[in-house]
């Protein structure tokens, strides 16, 4: 690992410069991507390539839909359960680390309680993106003035490794908005596995899970009335043309969500409604769609409470308390690393 660079009045350092995402590294790793997603069969895409500034923005219109539950559901348990949470902690000092802290809401209110509580916390963002790095740390100073923030600009692991090595702190890791949901269960249990490995003994995470439900409500939160989660989707082609030079022609896709009864995943496609050929002049390739061909973007796995206690156990994680909300439709699971702290 790089000698990390502090960044000076910005509240964050960088751990790997090389690895921070310069914008010509981000964009040979997107061409990558999208060259190897749509010469697949199945064609796919990763869902990370969901959230540049134009897909953030939708989903954060996501968010506050009436048919998106989640936000609402992590919420509530967040401010019904923030003050019996904190108090597992005492008066110890705390790191508080947030993996992809997004717009830093939910965060705020888990910080709002261990300041009631008058603890010692520092806040601890970490992503690899710098740009989103700058945008977290500015709006969460501006809401906690006096709140000491490091952000951390790297990946997951090696960002709490590197932590864990300089400071006697206890760590607490979130891990919210069910984002554990977009990986499939052997790869759920491989980052978990790495994220227990990076922790010290007594420190905890807390893990967003969304859980198995009525398929009507699931199927209505991911093809909402108001268009917002196609558009989220469909922008992803957008972003193809934009950075790519691509000639997506987006009205002739269509987003489409379904419920996976087998392997209980919410899917999600953009659809090709004719026969096409898509240039992408960064790539110097066209693709070749045949009428309703699909490409994949996203898997969002659901649980039920003995999916969390086996993945749990499987990290070598102790599970200290699940909390639902009153629908128990979703539940944040606080897991300890066994050991003394």
């Amino acid at each position: 690992m790089s000698d990390p660079q502090s960044s000076p009045h910005t509240g964050y350092r960088i751990l790997e410069p090389s690895a921070s995402a310069s914008a010509e590294a981000s964009r040979r790793i997107f061409m990558t991507e999208v060259l190897i997603g749509l010469s697949k069969k199945p064609k796919s895409l990763s869902s990370r390539f969901l959230y540049d500034a134009v897909g953030s923005d939708a989903f954060e219109r996501i968010c506050d839909l009436e048919e998106y539950y989640l936000t609402r559901s992590e919420f509530e348990i967040l401010r019904n359960h923030a003050d019996t949470l904190v108090e597992r902690f005492g008066k110890r000092p705390i790191n508080l680390v947030d993996l992809g802290a997004g717009d830093g809401r939910k965060t705020a209110v888990v910080l709002e309680a261990l300041a009631a509580r008058g603890m010692d916390v520092r806040y601890v963002p970490i992503d690899i993106s710098e740009p989103a790095m700058k945008t977290v740390v500015a709006a969460m100073g501006e809401r906690f003035p006096a709140l000491p923030i490091e952000g951390l600009v790297s990946e997951y692991f090696d960002g709490v490794r590197w932590l864990s090595e300089q400071t006697e702190r206890t760590n607490l890791v979130l891990f919210l908005g069910s984002n554990i949901g977009n990986f499939d269960k052997a790869h759920a249990r491989a980052f978990l596995q790495q994220l227990w490995s990076a922790l010290s003994p007594g420190d905890h995470v807390l893990v967003g899970f969304d859980l198995k439900k009525d398929i009507e409500l699931l199927l209505a939160a991911y093809n909402d009335r108001e268009g917002v989660t196609a558009e989220f989707n469909l922008n992803l082609l957008d972003r193809i043309n934009r950075e790519l030079g691509g000639n997506f022609d987006r009205k002739t896709f269509r987003h489409f969500a379904t419920y996976n009864v087998f392997s209980g995943a919410m899917e999600s496609y953009l659809v090709s409604q004719e026969r096409q050929r898509v240039f992408i002049g960064a790539l110097r390739q066209s693709f070749e769609f045949s009428p309703w061909e699909p490409i994949h973007t996203e898997y969002s796995y659901k649980y039920l409470d003995e999916d969390i206690t086996d993945l749990a156990y499987f990290a070598g994680f102790e599970i200290e308390a699940l909390f639902y909300d009153h629908e128990r439709w979703f539940c944040d699971a606080l897991w300890k690393v066994p050991g003394r702290r």
